[in-house]
């Protein structure tokens, strides 16, 4: 499990051609879908354009909770229902630049809670097609990325991270006063140093990063349930991106909703990407100064609830072909490393087992007569663990169990 952990860890974000099968236009989506993930997305079938809101919404609140010691707020979906999230941005136009994973669902989710969306990316290329399938009309929701950044009041950067980069100088003059810059990754701000992006003075930065693939983002949406969500603001010009950015986060599919920096949300989302130890990544996520909460999501939520399940239906080769290029390299250069420090103990492991000694020991242990208490005892120190206990809290919070 540990070598499938390593290599699964690439897929932190899924890309177009996965987020693709959960679009309105499933009657095409689903004859290119495997056979796996086809029963999945059927509930997502509607024409082009039509609006998709779940028939049922599920009911959530703000609350502290206790996250494996450590008391934490979370904000949920009844905090920001559609009636308030329609007042709110009544007056803004979300600008969707970039149609992968990430902005196929968001802008989908974002247009079936009836707010104002338009969509940007490069003309005539593959997204615009992808885009026109999905309903959305040139010249009236689809446009060219400068011009859809002209338009905009609420500039969503959903662009791959070197995407970001490279766009980043011809989106840069239409931020002007007032405007809000979004990002589901804080990558290009925080790494500014490399990728140049540094946002001006006079508007709202901000950031809410659904913890799973967009194809999740979009499913858990159409079925009146929601993903975990980190949020968090870089800058807060209008003196309220920080209620602007949680009402956002709701509105573009997410269930609950923890505080984390810029910063943090990159770190643990990159270490979450490359790592595969859950008791060792989480441990070094918690000593540099991350919430329990975040830590868990980024160590065990994201990967069992979202990453594993497609990997379990569509196979490894799949993840990576559809994995963002920085989750794919990052995990492609990384697992040789993990690989090496972990192949050693698997290989004593190997050796154990084939030379008698690992089952010995086994049936020594199991035969004792106190077996069953010291099973218990080590159990206890599992279950009262920080990691665990954080994990209980986030467990509740899973939509099925709301």
């Amino acid at each position: 499990m540990s070598s499938m952990r390593i290599v699964s860890s690439a897929a932190g974000r899924l890309s177009a051609s996965a987020a693709r099968l959960a679009r309105p236009s499933a009657a095409a989506a689903l004859v290119r879908c495997t056979s796996a993930l086809a029963p999945h997305f059927a509930a997502a079938a509607a024409a082009p354009g039509a609006s998709r809101l779940p028939t049922q919404m599920q009911v959530r609140g703000i609350k502290t909770l206790d996250f494996g010691g450590t008391m934490e707020s979370v904000w949920e979906r009844s905090d920001y229902p559609p009636a308030k999230l329609q007042s709110m941005f009544k007056n803004d136009t979300f600008a969707i630049i970039g149609y992968g994973t990430q902005g196929m669902a968001q802008s989908l989710n974002l247009r079936d809670n009836k707010l104002n969306v338009i969509v940007g990316v490069r003309k005539d290329g593959a997204s615009w097609k992808e885009a026109v399938k999905d309903g959305w009309v040139p010249g009236k929701t689809l446009f060219p990325i400068e011009e859809a950044c002209d338009r905009g009041t609420v500039i969503m950067n959903l662009l791959s991270d070197a995407g970001q980069k490279e766009a980043w100088k011809s989106m840069r003059p239409f931020l002007t006063k007032g405007k809000t810059l979004y990002f589901s990754h804080g990558f290009g701000v925080v790494f500014h140093d490399q990728t140049g992006i540094i946002p001006p003075t006079n508007i709202d930065v901000i950031l809410a990063a659904p913890k799973g693939s967009g194809a999740t983002v979009r499913s858990l949406f159409l079925e009146g349930r929601g993903i975990n969500s980190s949020v968090a603001i870089f800058q807060d010009a209008s003196g309220q991106a920080r209620d602007r950015a949680f009402g956002l986060g709701v509105a573009i599919g997410s269930g609950y909703l923890y505080e984390t920096t810029f910063e943090k949300e990159v770190y643990s989302d990159l270490t979450g990407e490359r790592g595969g130890m859950f008791i060792a990544q989480y441990e070094v996520l918690r000593a540099h100064g991350h919430s329990p909460s975040e830590a868990f999501n980024e160590t065990v939520e994201e990967a069992t609830q979202s990453l594993y399940p497609l990997v379990g239906k569509n196979g490894m080769d799949w993840m990576y072909a559809v994995c963002s290029t920085t989750a794919r390299r990052g995990a492609l250069d990384w697992a040789p490393e993990f690989h090496k420090a972990t192949k050693p103990v698997f290989e004593r492991l190997y050796t154990a087992v084939a030379d008698g000694s690992e089952t010995r020991r086994t049936l020594e242990e199991n035969a004792r007569p106190d077996y069953r208490q010291r099973l218990e005892a080590e159990l206890k120190a599992i279950r009262e663990s920080e990691m665990w206990r954080a994990g209980k809290t986030v467990r509740s919070l899973r939509p099925e169990n709301v």
